[in-house]
């Protein structure tokens, strides 16, 4: 683990006979961490990620940036003192998003002339491949964090066709999602909404089943405009939503949780000068949160 030290602040705030907020969470982005409910990094990696998991067993999955060791990005599982037990390396221009599954299985998607939804083994054979209906002129922006749903489909954020999409195993569309700006994630509600956070549009929105948004978090929401670029996202089993801004700068808060009711709750700031592109909230007040992340 490499040594990282962080200048940071927790803004926690207390209702009247109410516990205060506190969080230990993983940040990936240009800087790869954990970090404890008291702010002190737990664990790090070098390299720059998209995307990343705490897994049941203790491991950590990334999705790696593009680089000269991984030119098309990548994937990998590894254990806390850095042994890798799985690795995928990007045959297009990108991978933007991971996701372990039972079996021993690995969902990933390929950014490129052939953007694809893949289900990978622990052996690096491709199981599952499914074309991904979007543009193709600009690779980077074909889609972000799609997950695998418990029915078997995969949801989709496709950003510069402003769209989320879920395709089942075959690849149709059997329902889509129109946004007001570039999606980012595409959260699937145990109730069947999905939560969507929309990049530059600076905005949280929750969509029923028609596609109509019925909830909306915007800076507009709050005393200060505390949202640029927001990328990560992650319902919270009590409700709450969690918001990574990842435009936001050095010393500026890259993190909020607001409530259903849009009350601020809890915020991260920190000085590094890289924004955190996505995240895993681990646990609050140390309590571990129980159940999948929806993230």
């Amino acid at each position: 683990m490499r040594s990282l030290f962080i200048v940071a602040c927790l803004v926690v705030f207390r209702a009247s006979g109410a516990e205060s907020i506190t969080h230990s969470f993983l940040a990936t982005g240009s800087d790869t961490r954990i970090v404890s409910s008291d702010g002190k990094v737990t664990w790090s990696h070098p390299a720059s990620t998209r995307d990343g998991w705490v897994l049941d067993d203790g491991h950590i999955l990334l999705t790696l940036t593009k680089s000269a060791s991984y030119p098309g990005g990548g994937v990998i599982e590894l254990t806390r003192d850095g042994k890798i037990v799985f690795e995928y390396r990007g045959r297009q221009e990108e991978v933007n998003t991971s996701q372990r599954l039972p079996r021993n299985r690995y969902l990933l998607t390929e950014a490129g002339p052939e953007p694809r939804i893949m289900e990978v083994e622990r052996g690096g054979k491709v199981l599952v491949s499914v074309p991904i209906s979007c543009q193709k002129t600009n690779f980077h922006m074909q889609s972000r964090m799609t997950r695998k749903l418990p029915n078997g489909n995969y949801l989709v954020p496709q950003l510069l066709d402003k769209v989320v999409r879920e395709y089942d195993v075959k690849g149709q569309i059997v329902w889509e999602a129109k946004t007001p700006h570039w999606p980012f994630t595409a959260i699937r509600l145990p109730g069947g909404n999905t939560l969507i956070n929309c990049t530059y549009g600076n905005e949280s929105i929750e969509v029923d089943k028609s596609g109509n948004t019925v909830w909306r978090l915007s800076n507009e929401d709050l005393s200060e405009p505390l949202i640029k670029d927001a990328c990560g996202g992650q319902r919270l089993p009590n409700g709450n939503t969690v918001i990574t801004s990842y435009g936001i700068g050095a010393r500026k808060t890259k993190l909020i949780e607001v409530t259903p009711a849009k009350k601020l709750v809890w915020t991260w700031t920190d000085d590094l000068p890289h924004g955190i592109h996505h995240f895993q909230i681990l646990d609050t007040n140390g309590r571990a949160l129980r159940g999948a992340a929806l993230r």
